[in-house]
This record gives structure tokens, sequence and C-alpha cells, in this order.
């Protein structure tokens, strides 16, 4: 006897709200681990295609420009994310953008080519933006907001885990293999990423309802252009920092490969991806949910351990900083998504997001690869990441001073009224 048939996935979307939080939650990590998987192949594909580049082209500037240009989709895609996000179904959008890009790699894996080079770095930027848009966006819905940081935290260990095995496999799987059988996990990853979002009954959130004030402004104003220098005008200060945080880590990524040799590299990425793995479990057994505050020591600490990495000490006390930049950047990124998912309109400020982050980290990589060529390493990094700790501590500074002003007006207020019985 056949089983009853299955619901549309837009009814799944708006009627599937659990009736308790924790099996939301658990279904929740099957989401996270499906993630997971694809951040796996997209960072075992991001090595396969720049070495196929290089392989095909033999020129290193066509190399730097597929990733200028991957960058790029992501930067201008960013705003666009928002505005998508806020107003249509999110599981759709995420669903769209993992087959984009599986279609998009399936056809440089078939065919081959210098243009399907370009095609894959346009849409799998402004994939993978869109996607984690709609995913960081998405969370509040999914697990409710009270639950968010332990949502938050599966992300965050399912990134490291991604990073941890897709850097590790894809110097083995390339030799032994060579580049088609690596573009086709990246395929198969990106498919079993949509099969989860289609199957799970979770609750994504309904998309904003479209207001007369939105129609005006649209009508002012047409236009990317328009849209954009909307976009931008109120850019919370937390969001700024994150930017720059990405224009830091541009530096000791690209000095990397510059100041050790490959093993040395590989065992760093290995130890920070390892740090980033014991992040969610310092958060949970702190107790507290990490805010602004958080988010900006937690920076600083980072910045420092990536600068102490290139101090030129043993290559033990190499991997230890690697470890703590590790765990500061996962306990950072948790705080950071943690605080911006508090907002009403988090699908905007986390399109903003993207770009700023976007942005941060492609100025970054060309300032210090200039840099490079003129300094060792150990300057130029901690030059990048002295931005980052100037701005994280103004984000310390003016939170202080708002605390201040906010005491103040409270002790104004106390003494101005009236007293009982007068």
């Amino acid at each position: 006897m056949a089983g009853p048939a299955r619901p549309p996935a837009d009814v799944i979307s708006d009627r599937a709200a659990p009736p308790t939080r924790r099996p939301a939650t658990r279904l929740f990590a099957v989401l996270a681990t499906g993630h997971g998987i694809s951040l796996a192949g997209n960072y075992l594909s991001l090595i396969a295609v720049n070495l196929y580049a290089y392989a095909t082209t033999g020129s290193a500037t066509t190399t730097g420009l597929l990733m200028a240009a991957r960058l790029g989709s992501g930067f201008l895609a960013g705003p666009v994310a928002g505005r998508l996000v806020a107003r249509a179904d999110r599981r759709t959008v995420m669903i769209w953008c993992d087959v984009a890009q599986a279609a998009a790699v399936a056809a440089l894996a078939l065919v081959g080519g210098v243009p399907l080079l370009w095609v894959v770095a346009v849409v799998t930027g402004a994939g993978h933006t869109v996607f984690t848009v709609a995913l960081r966006t998405s969370i509040p819905d999914l697990v409710g907001a009270e639950d968010r940081v332990r949502g938050n935290g599966y992300l965050v260990t399912a990134k490291a885990f991604g990073s941890v095995v897709g850097f590790a496999s894809a110097g083995p799987l390339i030799d032994l293999f060579g580049y088609r059988p690596a573009f086709a996990v990246n395929v198969a990853s990106f498919l079993v990423s949509a099969a989860v979002l289609s199957w799970l009954p979770l609750h994504f959130g309904r998309p904003a309802v479209r207001s007369d004030n939105d129609g005006a402004a649209a009508a002012g104003g047409r236009g990317v252009p328009a849209m954009l220098s909307a976009v931008w005008l109120t850019v919370p200060a937390i969001v700024v920092v994150r930017g720059l945080e990405g224009w830091g880590s541009a530096a000791h990524n690209v000095a990397l490969p510059v100041a050790g040799d490959p093993s040395l590299v590989s065992r760093f990425w290995t130890a920070w991806a390892i740090g980033s793995l014991f992040a969610y479990q310092l958060v949970r057994r702190r107790g507290r949910q990490p805010g602004e505050r958080t988010y900006a020591v937690l920076a600083v600490v980072a910045s420092l351990a990536f600068i102490a990495a290139f101090a030129g000490g043993p290559s033990a006390l190499t991997i230890v900083a690697a470890l703590v930049a590790g765990l500061a950047d996962g306990v950072a990124e948790l705080a950071y998504v943690t605080t911006l998912q508090a907002r009403d309109d988090r699908a905007r400020i986390f399109g903003v997001s993207a770009a700023a982050e976007t942005l941060g980290l492609s100025a970054g990589m060309l300032g210090s690869a200039l840099l490079l060529d003129l300094l060792p390493a150990l300057p130029v990094v901690a030059l990048f990441h002295g931005v980052t700790i100037a701005a994280a501590l103004m984000l310390l500074g003016r939170r202080r001073t708002a605390k201040d002003r906010a005491a103040a007006a409270t002790a104004t207020r106390s003494s101005l009224a009236p007293e009982k019985g007068t």
C-alpha cells in the first residue's frame, strides 16, 4: 500500500514548525552536516580550479583574474542577496544556489576550457554569497531566536570540518585521479546539500511583505547603483570591523606560501581548523550568549595570534598560534552572526556584510601582495592585522562610551524625578 503523498516544499516550509525546539535543532544539525559536505567540496574545488586554470593557461595573471572574478561577483551579489532573501522563499533560493553551482562545475568537468572557468568563477562566487546570506538569515526561524547560538555553533563547526576535509583531500585526489574527478566530487557535494534542503521538514520563515514605502523607494531610485547606495546608508559599526577583519585575513593568506614551506602551510591551516572546531564548545561551556563585545575582543586575539605566527619562532609555536587563531576566529564569527541575527532587518544587513567581507578580503589581497614584494612577511601581516586590531578597539571604545552616556542619562533622570511624598 502506497504511503501518504508528500506535501509540496512550500507547504512544509510554512507549516513544519516543530512543536518543540529540540527536534528542530536536531534537524538543523542534519542541515549543517549537508552544508559542511558542500563546503568540503567547495574548498576542494577552489584548489582544483586554480590549479586547472594555471595548467590550462600557463598564466599566473589569468589565475589571479579568475579569483578576482569570483570575489567580485560575490561582492556585487551581497546587497542583491539581502533584498532577494528578504522577499523570496529562502529554501528555494538556497536550493537553486546549490543547483546553479553544481551545473557550472559539472559543465567544466565535462567540457573543460577557459571560457567555462570564467563561468564557474562568477557563478560560484555569487552563488556562495547568496546561499550564505539566506542561511544566516534563516537560523532564528529554523531553531528559534533563543537557540540561535547553538545553530550558529553547528555552522562554525561545519565550516571547520569542510575546510579540513576539502583542503586535506585536494592534493591527493588531484594527484591520483586528476582534475575532473575533483570537480565531480564538488558537484556531488552541492547536490547532497540541495537534497538535504529539499527533504528536511524545517521552517525557513515567511518572506517579508513588500510595503508601500518599499515600492516608493524603488520607484524613486531605479537601477542597481541606486539600490546599492541605499543599502550602504546605514551600516552598523560591527559590519565595518568585519570588513576590516577580512582585510587583515588577506595578509596572512597571501603571506603564508611566501614565508613557509608547503608542509608548514598545510599544518598551519589544519591547526587553525582544529581550533575552530572547538569554538562552539567553548561558548557553550561559558554559558553566556556572545555579543558585540565578545566579537571585538576575539577579533583582537585572532589578529595577535596571526601576527605571532609570523614572528619567526619554532614551528611548534607557529602551530600553537594557528590553534589560538582558529579558536578565536570561530568564537568571533559565532558572536558576530548571533549579534546580527537579533536585528529585524537581518537579511539586508547580512547582504551588506557579505559585500563588506568580500571587499576587505579583495583589497587586502591586492595590497598585501604588492607589499610582500618589498617587505618581509612579518611587518606586512602586522600592518594589516594592526588595522583590524585598531578597528576592534574602536568598537569596544564606542560601546564603553555608549554605556557611559546611558548611565549618565539614567542618573540625570533619577536626580530630576520628584521624591515620594512631595
